[in-house]
């Protein structure tokens, strides 16, 4: 590490400019690209363009060139974002500003922008919902089936009115709401394994 680059890091930059410059200097200090992506959580591809640019430059390369001023992606840099978010499995806004913020040097002014990145890789903000992961779905079927037979076999009394078929149906009232909201893709559910519900009042109602 240069005595230049050294004083940079001592001196207490802006965050994205130190990340820039440890990401360089540990590349020259001779560590490989996957052990400064896990230490820094960066990509291959920041590592490259700031240790060259600093090569170039020096540490004038890694200093904000502007605060702000340009807030938009060209089309190249739109598309590459969208790619990245759609070669995810969980997302987050946090992530996403961080992730334009270090490989493009700026921050949107408004989130809607960020929301309208992750409409076009396919993403929505949505609720998740509850799946009970001791659940049996053969059991459920034969029980399915089982009614519906029976309920079939006294068609002809449920007609006429001589049999009466009521219907047994649960409310549960939670002291709180399990699932929340989260990034997931548009076309798929977002479940939560949840065996066994606490805090709840259940409420049976009949009809028929």
């Amino acid at each position: 590490m240069t005595n230049e680059l050294k004083a940079f890091i001592q001196s207490n930059p802006d965050a994205r400019e130190l990340k820039r410059a440890t990401a360089g200097e540990m590349y020259l200090q001779g560590y490989k690209h996957r052990e400064i992506q896990d230490i820094l959580g960066i990509s291959s591809g920041f590592i490259s363009k700031w240790t060259q640019l600093y090569q170039l430059m020096g540490v004038e390369g890694l200093q904000l060139a502007h605060q702000g001023s340009i807030g938009y992606l060209d089309s190249i840099q739109r598309q590459t974002v969208i790619a990245w978010l759609q070669s995810k499995v969980a997302w987050n806004l946090t992530e996403l500003q961080n992730h334009i913020q270090d490989e493009y040097g700026f921050v949107f002014k408004s989130k809607q922008s960020y929301y309208d990145l992750f409409q076009a890789a396919g993403i929505s903000w949505k609720k998740t919902q509850k799946r009970n992961p001791k659940a049996d779905p053969a059991l459920v079927l034969l029980k399915k089936n089982e009614i519906t037979q029976w309920l079939e076999a006294n068609r002809p009394a449920i007609t006429e009115g001589s049999l009466v078929v009521f219907f047994q149906d649960e409310c549960h009232l939670l002291w709180g709401d399990l699932c929340g909201y989260v990034w997931g893709k548009t076309d798929e559910r977002i479940e939560l394994p949840i065996v066994n519900e606490r805090q709840k009042q259940t409420y049976l109602g009949l009809t028929h």
